[in-house]
């Protein structure tokens, strides 16, 4: 049973299949037309479709289209990929991008080359074969990346097979004299490389679009978990991490603490500097808390000015300390990027939990406390005990 397949027939399903691709992503970037990325990727499968179906009509229109301009292209797509899935990755550089730029200018400036001095259809196949799996190289951060999700190992994985193949590709059309390893001479070598190639590059369009539809599920995830304005978690998603924690603690028998806090005189720095420099301390106290805060602390915005903290395995003693440190890195500390200073009053509470525990009775005394910091003069903490209260500074 004969399993060659006509050459450009294969290569012409090949092209088909980056039309198609080419159709659906631009059905997609239609309605999003702010993507950069989507448009950076539509253009790459736009190049390599020309790419494809210029190799398919090689010996009925000039070798400058079907074999110069054909490879050109297909350069011209694959660094235009690789730039779209490390934007995806959002590890895309300026430097990075000067440098696809130039390696695609000098890449295809040397195919040129060797196609006027050199034309051997063997090295032709080799020095492309080495300039693709160069541009590819990148995504051994998909693979190896800390932050990589499972999805993109997967993807990575298999442009990693790709980078293999056309290595073994460039090196074996090196070392024989035949040109076996053309795409166009009938054999197995043809059949599985044409078809490995087709197979690959449908899977990585498909991964391609997943990856888009994942990094956009994990946008809705933060937006649904995050203030948009401080990054900190919004009140929800506080209260169900925190209440779990006290659930946690309460088997362990380790204690946590509580912190509750705002800052003094907020409405007259709105209403004196205006409600854009109020955001900007708003923003400037969320980073410098984030500083004095373990990993694992959660770190909530119940709205306005006012702010939550719950410290996992910290007693009175560390806790107080904690807020001390907060009070005096702000107590007349300016920040560039601020017309003045600011202070805060803080409440704070520390509880070893038992079962029946809830993050409501923890707000309600600490709210306590904040009053009575506000009360003592501003600017300090006030430690509260369930049913118990002690001012501490």
């Amino acid at each position: 049973m004969n399993l060659f397949l006509d050459t450009k027939t294969i290569i012409l399903l090949l092209g088909i299949g980056y039309l198609f691709t080419l159709i659906l992503i631009g059905a997609y970037g239609h309605n999003h037309t702010k993507g950069l990325t989507v448009k950076t990727f539509l253009l790459a499968k736009c190049s390599q479709t020309i790419a494809w179906f210029c190799m398919v009509f090689r010996g009925e229109i000039p070798d400058f289209l079907s074999i110069s301009f054909a490879n050109s292209m297909l350069f011209i797509g694959t660094s235009l990929e690789i730039i779209a899935l490390l934007s995806l990755q959002n590890t895309l550089r300026l430097k990075t991008k000067i440098i696809y730029l130039v390696l695609t200018l000098l890449s295809i400036i040397g195919f040129q080359l060797i196609v006027l001095f050199y034309n051997e259809e063997n090295i032709r196949i080799a020095y492309s074969s080495f300039v693709i799996a160069l541009f590819l190289i990148p995504v051994y951060g998909m693979v190896l990346g800390k932050t990589t999700t499972f999805l993109m190992r997967i993807i990575g994985s298999l442009y990693l097979l790709v980078i293999a193949a056309t290595l073994v590709r460039g090196v074996t059309a090196l070392l024989t004299t035949t040109v076996w390893t053309s795409l166009y001479t009938p054999g197995l070598y043809q059949l599985i490389f044409l078809l490995s190639i087709y197979l690959v590059t449908n899977l990585g369009n498909l991964g391609f679009v997943l990856l888009m539809k994942e990094k956009a599920d994990h946008e809705l995830i933060r937006l649904a978990s995050y203030d948009d304005l401080t990054g900190t978690l919004n009140r929800r998603i506080f209260t169900e991490k925190a209440n779990q924690y006290l659930t946690d603690y309460s088997k362990k028998g380790q204690p946590l603490s509580y912190l509750l806090f705002d800052i003094d005189n907020f409405k007259t720095i709105n209403d004196t500097y205006g409600h854009h420099v109020g955001d900007q301390v708003l923003q400037d106290l969320t980073t410098r808390i984030k500083q004095h805060l373990g990993q694992e602390d959660l770190l909530v915005r119940y709205g306005g000015d006012e702010f939550g903290v719950l410290m996992l395995g910290k007693d009175e003693t560390d806790s107080n300390e904690v807020a001390e440190q907060i009070i005096q890195s702000l107590n007349g500390s300016f920040s560039r990027d601020l017309p003045m200073t600011y202070t805060i009053s803080l409440g704070a509470l520390t509880v070893i939990p038992d079962q029946h525990m809830q993050l409501e009775t923890l707000y309600t005394t600490c709210d306590e406390a904040l009053y009575k910091a506000k009360g003592n003069g501003r600017n300090c903490v006030f430690r509260s005990h369930i049913g118990v209260h002690n001012a501490v500074s």
